[in-house]
């Protein structure tokens, strides 16, 4: 039989790993009586864990949540996998978490066994996220977890965004998911003053409380919100989560080489030294662009689009090209949409 207090961290060990556990099922696996059973537990209590009681022929317990977080028990792999996790969540979590996220990292060290904390020593991770034009504005974590409360309950947001002045109406949401993308905080919603789906980014969200009354979910466009929020940021006109515009050419290049630079699209060998290569973009300039940078000789396989973006491209290189004359107008760039 263990010494109590090793059956005591076997006890807290069984109880984390499922909801609900019959007292003739902790007693075998402890090998013990149910007698004991009911004393270990009573002593987990006292300690701080809110162990309940099971109704049942057997009668059972649960660990569940308390006022206050008690001691916590992982075995070797939780704790390495919590180490990689709160390492890639403090460089790309955003600067509003990150603090709190080294400190809890740092934290989970100190009590980590020898044997462990020179494994996890040796392990260092650095997430790059892909740049952006400008750094990520703090969230504060109250706020992330209010949004995702209401997500969860399935309550309704109201709240004042962006610039608006508190005097306007506050938007009204239907709160679907909470989402992290590019060092950014969103919430995807139903917005029920436009009848439409929004996605809101979180840092310019100012809540009002309370909440509204309960609703009951939407299905997003899509089926999912991965689908939904690669629809949306690539502009999509639909739920299809495929950028609106899509070609393809033939490159002077073998297909290894191309993949090698190619993070969003298809590639397929024709031959040791050309390959097809499909690729979306938001237009039709942008897509004619994103060939050229491949810097090899191509040709274009369809739509017609493409072609006639590769030909607008070449007129524009020309122009600037040219030497201006003063009496010659300025020329505006494509964003007018002439």
């Amino acid at each position: 039989m263990q010494k109590t207090s090793a059956r005591l961290l076997t006890l807290l060990s069984l109880l984390q790993t499922r909801r609900d556990w019959p007292g003739t099922a902790l007693a075998d696996r402890l090998d013990v009586s149910l007698r004991t059973v009911r004393r270990d537990v009573d002593r987990l209590r006292e300690l701080g864990y809110p162990i309940a009681a099971v109704k049942g022929p057997d009668g059972g317990y649960r660990l569940g949540a308390g006022t206050e977080l008690p001691p916590l028990l992982f075995d070797d792999e939780q704790a390495v996998a919590l180490i990689i996790a709160l390492q890639i969540a403090a460089t790309t979590a955003g600067s509003g978490l990150a603090e709190p996220t080294a400190r809890a990292l740092n934290t989970i060290r100190q009590v980590m066994p020898s044997r462990l904390r020179h494994r996890i020593d040796a392990l260092r991770i650095t997430a790059v996220e892909r740049p952006t034009t400008q750094p990520a504005v703090p969230v504060d974590g109250d706020v992330l977890l209010a949004i995702s409360a209401a997500v969860h309950a399935h309550e309704i947001l109201r709240f004042d965004y962006g610039t608006e002045t508190m005097d306007k109406p506050p938007r009204r949401v239907e709160p679907h998911h909470v989402i992290f993308r590019d060092t950014r905080w969103y919430l995807v919603a139903w917005d029920l003053d436009r009848q439409d789906w929004r996605t809101f980014r979180a840092d310019r969200m100012n809540l009002r409380t309370p909440n509204g009354p309960r609703f009951s979910p939407r299905e997003l466009p899509g089926g999912d919100v991965a689908t939904y929020v690669t629809s949306t940021f690539r502009g999509a006109s639909d739920a299809s989560g495929n950028w609106p515009c899509q070609g393809t050419v033939i490159l002077d290049l073998p297909a290894a080489t191309v993949a090698l630079h190619t993070r969003d699209g298809v590639v397929e060998e024709i031959s040791p030294d050309r390959c097809k290569l499909t690729l979306g973009s938001w237009s039709w300039p942008s897509l004619a662009a994103a060939v050229a940078r491949y810097d090899a000789d191509f040709e274009v396989v369809g739509p017609a689009e493409l072609t006639q973006a590769f030909a607008q491209l070449a007129r524009r290189f020309t122009r600037s090209t040219a030497e201006p004359t003063p009496s010659e107008p300025s020329r505006r760039g494509w964003f007018d949409h002439r």
